[in-house]
């Protein structure tokens, strides 16, 4: 019996947002700007929750939890002060000038933006290469964290392949339909019932051991356990995660293309200032509740999910499927955004310039639905390999996507950047990286200091000292990030 409350549960918050997605298929135009950006025209907490909701995957709910179960509730510091904080200076400082340009030029995608600015198909190509091949694995992320969270929620009846496939259906059938559009709306629903159903649960869980006291005093038998700092804990590792989890979201393509959306410029400076707020209110209870399953002798295996097992413990069947239902259905919010972003980059970047110039607006519109299956089938199937942790292929690809940023942001703010600086910076500073990643004779850290800061510093240095070196391209257009119109 238990088994089928928490299938139906979890299937019936899934076809919800499915049918959520029909309703705003029916609305959506056969037009790219519509499809990808839903005509910018997103408020303040639509854009807020969608931009939030987008966030809430398989790293949030599972890893985070995780990484305070095992290690300690520092992970708090990392992803919810530090990384609330630096975003949303990063939203400020890129995104606004994002906003600006994509107004009066019309873009849906980085690689449109940077390619123009610079004359270059190939480096909007370049720019588009990688940041696909960096959002498969993280698009893998979430199929892995659905796959364990319902084989551990049900007790290994839903055996993992199945958890995963489940999500991976509901993906597919919900980005071919809603668009932008769709995917704002639920994201708006699954982070506001994500947000108050972590809180219930922090305060049940609370108060069925017997209060907050009750619920911390298994974790004062081992001080280092709540001791700031610790051998996990570096100031090093602290550092390196929260620059590279900050700086690889804004160049993420499902947060980045959420630069343009905004319907004025009001709308996208109220949405950063409330941006570390909310990060916070879920941040916290979330990553203690990991903390917690420690201290209340919750037994988990390691590669586990802790979540699943703490609300199986200590809340009843139902309430426990319904977070879960929540949380999946919060992975399923990333990974439809990803797909989405991921096909527009393919169509606009990849096969409009190099393949056909003169597809019609509805061509590109299939050829992008028929993308997000290949895509989300490929990462399935990869995600059954289970290649690392889920904390490990998150920072892997958080740390490929923020070598993108500073040559963007130098790009976004100087005049003098050339078509080459920014070329060396990105290609050099992905190099680098991949060889730290890919090749085991070179380095993933030094003096525990990761690699993505080297390879971001090696960027910077690149997009600063060619540009300085060479002279400006023909075609480049210097001047077309700077003549806007506040």
């Amino acid at each position: 019996m238990s088994l089928g409350i928490q299938l139906g549960i979890i299937v019936g918050y899934l076809v919800l947002a499915l049918l959520i997605g029909v309703a705003a298929y029916r609305l959506t135009d056969r037009t790219a700007e519509d499809y990808y950006l839903a005509s910018r025209t997103f408020g303040t907490v639509v854009l807020l929750f969608t931009t939030f909701a987008t966030l809430l995957s398989a790293f949030t709910f599972f890893a985070g939890p995780n990484t305070a179960y095992w290690e300690g509730p520092e992970w708090i510091l990392v992803m919810g002060v530090m990384d609330g904080i630096l975003f949303a200076v990063l939203w400020y400082l890129i995104g606004y000038k994002q906003w600006l340009i994509g107004r009066d030029r019309g873009y849906l995608t980085l690689g449109e933006m940077l390619g123009d600015r610079f004359g270059s198909p190939r480096l909007r190509a370049l720019v588009a290469g990688i940041s696909l091949f960096w959002l498969f694995p993280y698009v893998m992320l979430q199929q892995m964290g659905a796959g364990t969270a319902l084989e551990a929620l049900t007790n290994g009846a839903l055996p993992y392949w199945a958890g995963a496939g489940l999500i991976t259906v509901f993906m597919i059938v919900y980005v071919v339909l809603a668009g932008m559009r769709g995917i704002a709306w639920t994201d708006t629903l699954q982070g506001a019932f994500m947000l108050v159903m972590v809180w219930i649960a922090l305060l049940w869980i609370m108060v069925s051991v017997g209060g907050p006291s009750a619920a911390t005093e298994g974790l004062a038998a081992d001080p280092d356990f709540l001791a700031l700092g610790d051998d996990y804990y570096t100031p090093a590792f602290i550092i390196t995660e929260a620059v590279a989890i900050a700086f690889g979201v804004a160049m993420f393509p499902q947060v980045n293309q959420r630069f343009f959306v905004a319907q004025s410029k009001t709308v996208l400076k109220r949405t950063f200032a409330l941006w570390p707020v909310l990060v916070l209110a879920l941040f916290v209870p979330a990553f203690m509740l990991g903390a917690w399953a420690r201290g209340l002798g919750v037994e988990a295996a390691e590669g586990a999910n802790v979540l699943p097992l703490l609300l199986a413990e200590y809340t009843p069947v139902w309430f426990a499927a319904l977070v879960i239902a929540g949380a999946v259905a919060a992975m399923m919010s990333s990974s439809d955004s990803m797909l989405l972003s991921g096909s527009s980059y393919f169509t606009r970047d990849v096969y409009r310039p190099f393949v056909n110039p003169t597809a019609s607006e509805r061509r590109e519109d299939l050829l992008g639905r028929v993308g997000v299956v290949v895509f989300a089938i490929g990462s399935f199937l990869a995600s059954l390999l289970q290649p690392a942790s889920l904390l490990e292929v998150g920072s892997t690809a958080f740390g490929g996507f923020a070598q993108l940023a500073l040559p963007v942001m130098v790009a976004l703010y100087w005049t003098g950047t050339t078509r080459a600086g920014i070329a060396a910076g990105i290609a050099g500073s992905q190099l680098f990286y991949l060889a730290s990643v890919f090749l085991p004779f070179v380095p993933g850290s030094y003096a525990g200091w990761g690699a993505s800061l080297f390879g971001m510093a090696i960027g910077l240095v690149l997009t600063l000292g060619v540009s300085w070196a060479t002279t400006p391209a023909d075609g480049e257009e210097r001047a077309v990030y700077f003549d806007l119109a506040d």
